[in-house]
C-alpha cells in the first residue's frame, strides 16, 4: 500500500481511555503547564530509510481528526464523570503537527512532543501505533491472515472464560495494526461473554458497545513528582485525582516509584477511597501477596477490593496468576500486545515517557520512573540518582 493514502486512525477516540481522562484532569487542574514527551526505542529497532518522513505524513494527517457529534453524545451518555466542559474543550481539539518533532539518521529515529500539556497528552498513543504500523509496512513484513487472527483470539478467550477472570484489551499503543485491533475487539465481544469485561481504546468500545477502561498513567505521577518532590508524589496524584473525579475511576496505578514506596503512602484514607490498584512491573503474585496484606493491615477485607493485571499479560500468566490469587481479592487482566499483535511477526519495543514539564515559564523540571524492572527507569541519570536517594531506595 501506498504510505501516501496510508492513514490508520478512523477517529480522535482511536486512542487509550486514560489520556481522555488524564487530559480532563490536567485541563481543570493544571491549565498552564508545559511538557515534553520523548519516544524510547527499548527494542534498538532499526528503521528503514524514509521512515522519519513516512511518519511525518501520517502525523500531519492527526490534524484532520475532530470529535464527531455522536462521539460527543456517547462520552457524555457513557462517561458522566467527564464535565461538559472538557467535552466542549474535546469538540474543539485538534491535534497540532508541529508540536512533534520527528528526525532520523540512517536506523535511527528520534521523536518528541513540545507544547502546553493539556493539548500534547494525547499524542503518545497515536505515535506509537503510527509508528508501530508503519514500521510492518516499510519493512514489508505480513502478518497472519485475519482468520488465523480470529482464531488464535477465540483460543485465547476460551482459557479466560475456563479461568473465569475479567480481560481487558489493552493493545492500543502497540498494536500491528488497527485492523488487527479491530478484529480482536470484535472477536472477544463476540466470543468472550462475561469474561470480556472492555477496551483501553474508546473509538472500539463505542463502536463494539462494550466499556472503555482507564484511570491514569505513570506521567500523572511524574508530573506531580517534578512539581512537589518525590515524597509526596503520590500522595499528591492521588488526593488530585479524587478531587477531580470524586471516586469514579478508581484504580491507582502503584508503581511509578516502586511500588514499596507507593503503599507506605496508600494509607486507609486512600485504601478506602480507590476501588483497587493497577500492577504494571514486578512480580505479579509477590506484589498481589503485599496488597493483600496491606489492605489486612489496614483492617480493610480484600475480598472488596481488586487488582488489575497489566504487565506484558500471556495466557500463561494469566493462569498462573489466577491460581495463586483468585478467592483471595478480586482480579482483573488488561492484557496488550499479546492480543493486537499476536500476528507471526516479533512485535515492537518501543515506549514514549513524559520527560520534563515547565510550570509558569520557569526552567524546564526533568522527570522520573523508577521501575521494578530492571532497566525500565526513564529520565536523566542525576535525577535517578536524587530519586532513589530521597526515597531511600538501594
Amino acid at each position: 500500500m501506498n504510505t501516501e493514502t496510508f492513514f490508520p486512525s478512523p477517529s480522535i477516540l482511536d486512542n487509550d481511555f486514560y489520556k481522555f481522562t488524564m487530559q480532563c484532569a490536567v485541563t481543570q487542574l493544571f491549565p498552564d503547564v508545559k511538557a515534553r514527551y520523548s519516544f524510547i526505542n527499548r527494542g534498538a529497532h532499526l528503521f528503514p530509510e524514509g521512515f522519519g518522513d513516512a511518519l511525518k505524513e501520517q502525523v500531519a494527517l492527526m490534524a484532520t481528526l475532530r470529535l464527531t457529534k455522536e462521539e460527543h453524545r456517547y462520552l457524555a451518555a457513557n462517561c458522566p464523570y467527564l464535565n461538559a466542559a472538557y467535552l466542549n474543550l474535546l469538540a474543539g481539539y485538534a491535534y497540532d503537527p508541529s508540536e512533534v518533532t520527528i528526525t532520523q539518521e540512517r536506523g535511527r529515529l528520534e521523536v518528541s512532543v513540545e507544547g502546553h500539556w493539556f493539548r500534547t497528552i494525547l499524542w503518545e498513543v497515536p505515535l506509537l501505533f503510527l509508528i508501530s504500523e508503519l514500521y510492518y509496512r516499510l519493512t514489508g513484513q505480513k502478518r497472519d491472515t485475519d482468520e488465523a487472527v480470529i482464531s488464535n483470539t477465540i483460543e485465547k478467550t476460551g482459557i479466560y472464560k475456563e479461568l473465569d477472570v475479567p480481560v481487558a484489551e489493552f493493545g492500543t499503543r502497540r498494536r500491528h495494526s488497527y485492523e488487527v485491533q479491530q478484529l480482536v475487539v470484535d472477536t472477544l465481544t463476540k466470543h468472550g461473554g462475561k469474561s470480556f469485561v472492555g477496551t483501553s481504546n474508546v473509538h472500539l468500545a463505542m463502536r463494539s458497545k462494550t466499556k472503555p477502561i482507564g484511570t491514569h498513567a505513570h506521567e500523572w505521577f511524574m508530573f506531580h513528582a517534578a512539581k512537589y518532590g518525590f515524597t509526596m508524589a503520590n500522595a499528591l496524584s492521588l488526593e488530585h485525582w479524587t478531587d477531580v473525579y470524586r471516586g469514579d475511576l478508581g484504580v491507582a496505578l502503584s508503581d511509578t516509584y516502586t511500588n514499596d514506596v507507593f503503599f507506605e503512602q496508600f494509607d486507609k484514607k486512600f485504601a478506602k477511597l480507590f476501588d483497587g490498584v493497577r500492577h504494571d512491573s514486578g512480580d505479579p503474585v509477590a506484589y498481589a501477596e503485599k496488597v493483600i496484606a496491606h489492605y489486612q493491615k489496614l483492617g480493610i477485607n480484600p475480598a472488596y477490593k481488586f487488582i488489575i493485571f497489566s504487565d506484558g499479560l500471556n495466557t500463561e500468566k494469566v493462569a498462573g496468576i489466577t491460581r495463586a490469587t483468585k478467592g483471595k481479592i478480586g482480579i482483573s487482566f488488561g492484557i496488550g500486545t499479546n492480543l493486537t499483535n499476536d500476528v507471526g511477526l516479533q512485535p515492537m519495543n518501543i515506549v514514549v515517557k513524559l520527560t520534563a514539564v515547565q510550570f509558569d515559564d520557569r526552567r524546564w523540571v526533568s522527570t522520573v520512573k523508577l521501575s521494578d524492572e530492571k532497566g525500565k527507569h526513564t529520565g536523566q541519570p542525576e535525577m535517578i540518582r536524587l530519586a532513589k536517594e530521597v526515597l531511600g531506595i538501594e
